[in-house]
């Protein structure tokens, strides 16, 4: 699957116009209850921040869509736990994995309103939360204030180690990639941690 997404961005490399579109089926399909599960959107975007750093692609539209995607596909997941919870007990992928829907309740329990902005950032937590919200009855106002939020912080935040790296590559400084490279470490260390804690 990695290899479809490498030749993905070299198609997008190739064709920077369609970029945008491209950048929003990611989005909008990662954040979809299920799909999002399968579709590693986060490969899609740091190869997009590769480009842009290189100077292929234009970060602000670049963001706007993965935002615009976002946003989308949790609303789309939102609106389908609220008006059709009835579906989960029968979607064969929730009688086979029960403990992904458990550990959306369990998240969504803890964490309240704001699961869906952290839940953002929590890999395979990240498709299921949206639906739970629905399930939830998460009023409609608090969940798309959440959604996005959220998604105006993780677009630039998905895209930005991409960046770095595509910007090092151009210009062979290494010394931005060390140094994020200890930072992302640093704060999966703390991730860690507060997740033992909790």
């Amino acid at each position: 699957m990695i290899d479809y997404f490498n030749g993905l961005l070299d198609w997008i490399g190739a064709h920077p116009e369609y970029a945008g579109l491209v950048i929003f089926a990611m989005s909008l399909a990662e954040s979809l209850a299920i799909v999002g599960m399968l579709i590693p959107g986060v490969v899609i975007l740091f190869g997009a921040g590769t480009l842009i750093g290189a100077g292929v692609l234009d970060f602000w539209s670049s963001c706007a869509w993965a935002v615009a995607g976002a946003v989308i596909g949790d609303g789309l997941s939102y609106l389908l736990g609220r008006h059709f919870d009835y579906l989960t007990e029968r979607w064969r992928w929730f009688r086979l994995h029960p403990d992904h829907l458990r550990k959306g309740h369990e998240f969504f329990e803890k964490w309240g309103d704001i699961s869906v902005a952290l839940g953002r950032f929590f890999g395979p937590i990240r498709a299921i939360v949206p639906l739970v919200a629905g399930l939830m009855d998460m009023p409609p106002r608090r969940f798309y204030l959440a959604n996005v939020l959220s998604a105006l912080a993780w677009a630039p935040a998905y895209l930005l180690p991409g960046m770095l790296v595509g910007e090092a590559a151009e210009n062979g400084n290494w010394n931005q990639v060390i140094i994020l490279g200890a930072a992302l470490g640093l704060v999966l260390v703390i991730l860690l941690l507060l997740r033992k804690r909790f």
